[in-house]
């Protein structure tokens, strides 16, 4: 009976040192994502256009304000958003909507422009003003009811315009959001995704053996595949559970997992290009915190399981937060604008942008979400 007694008590004791421990680790993750936020927003105005890299970090700025409701961080956004009339691009006439790479007001289309439409969407639902998705629902109501499926032909525009189709249909119920997500993904795989890699190129043009990397290997770039990874966590938050095609998605998301935990370096981190470390050496943080944020998502959605893929995201949140984290809150060590691995650029402690405190933020808020599920 004492015996019983003793099992029960230093279980008990084991059960509160961790719970305590995780307490303690909660405020930390929170502490760091507070001080990056808090140094992005000093030290930048909010008065941007609403160009993909600003988007991205908004993005990141947002899911911070839903994790801490602080007014401060939301008005920011609110700010941005007022700056640019709750639009992207701005042209009014539809005969002149382009969708190739363009920052001018007629590529209405490109999904550059787009991703603004997420957070725009995530103010409206914070306080419903129909002046806030207007030109949302204007645009991608027009995109959708094309005989174009060619769309997204590049890897960062399933971040950028996935999670608006799932965000729109949501809002509207109109399921042909979902139905054109579909077609215009389907189109993406038919030109990028690699099945037996499991990994994204960039676009059509990197595609192996047409392109190879310094070493003759196949060049996935982290930051790409970062922003299918995160992009497609996103859509499964916001997907029905009946839709036809969640499987699909799901094994996709699965299968980049995977390669993911594979490609991971010792450090945490994530090279430039994934499969050739030497191709450009050295850490990365925003692909890092694209690929923290998919892991942690799918850990705490009970898609990827905890003892297989959390040790690799509590590795890369180490490196997130210990080396890419500057002591004045800057998020160091983020490639700059581009879209490809660079041999020989310079990555430092030094190179921090929007987007790349964006992703940093999206791994925070799900690693913190983590630890205050465990308590």
């Amino acid at each position: 009976m004492r015996k019983n007694k003793t099992i029960k008590l230093i279980l008990f004791l084991v059960l509160f040192a961790l719970a305590f421990t995780h307490a303690q680790e909660s405020e930390a993750v929170l502490g760091k994502i507070n001080l990056a936020n808090q140094y992005w927003q000093t030290n930048n105005k909010a008065e941007q256009r609403a160009f993909w890299d600003h988007a991205a970090y908004h993005t990141g700025n947002m899911e911070i304000y839903q994790l801490t409701k602080n007014e401060t961080y939301r008005k920011y956004s609110e700010d941005w958003a007022n700056h640019n009339d709750w639009m992207g691009a701005k042209s009014t006439d539809k005969s002149q909507w382009k969708y190739t790479y363009g920052e001018k007001d007629d590529y209405v289309l490109f999904g550059d422009w787009q991703i603004c439409f997420q957070t725009y969407i995530d103010l409206y639902n914070i306080q419903p003003d129909e002046h806030k998705i207007a030109r949302a629902k204007e645009v991608m109501g027009y995109q959708i009811n094309t005989d174009k499926n060619d769309y997204w032909w590049w890897a960062d525009g399933l971040y950028m315009v996935m999670p608006v189709m799932t965000k729109l249909y949501k809002l509207t119920g109109d399921k042909k959001y979902l139905e054109k997500l579909h077609e215009y993904l389907s189109y993406s795989n038919s030109i990028m995704y690699d099945k037996q890699a499991k990994l994204y190129y960039r676009d059509a043009k990197y595609v192996y053996p047409k392109h190879k990397s310094s070493n003759g290997r196949k060049d996935f770039w982290a930051r790409g595949d970062g922003w299918v990874f995160a992009g497609l966590a996103k859509v499964l938050k916001d997907l029905p559970r009946n839709d036809p095609h969640r499987k699909e998605y799901v094994n996709i998301y699965k299968g980049l997992a995977t390669a993911i935990l594979n490609s991971q370096q010792k450090d945490g981190y994530w090279t430039r290009s994934m499969l050739d470390p030497q191709h450009a050496p050295g850490p990365e943080t925003s692909g890092t915190a694209f690929f923290t944020y998919g892991l942690l998502w799918g850990i705490n959605n009970g898609i990827l399981k905890e003892k297989q893929f959390l040790p690799s995201a509590k590795l890369a949140w180490n490196y997130l937060s210990q080396t890419a984290l500057q002591k004045d809150g800057r998020v160091g060590f983020v490639q700059p604008i581009g879209e490809k691995a660079i041999q020989g650029q310079i990555v430092d402690a030094n190179s921090t942008s929007n987007f790349g405190v964006g992703a940093f933020l999206l791994a925070g808020c799900e690693y913190y979400r983590f630890l205050t599920k465990h308590k």
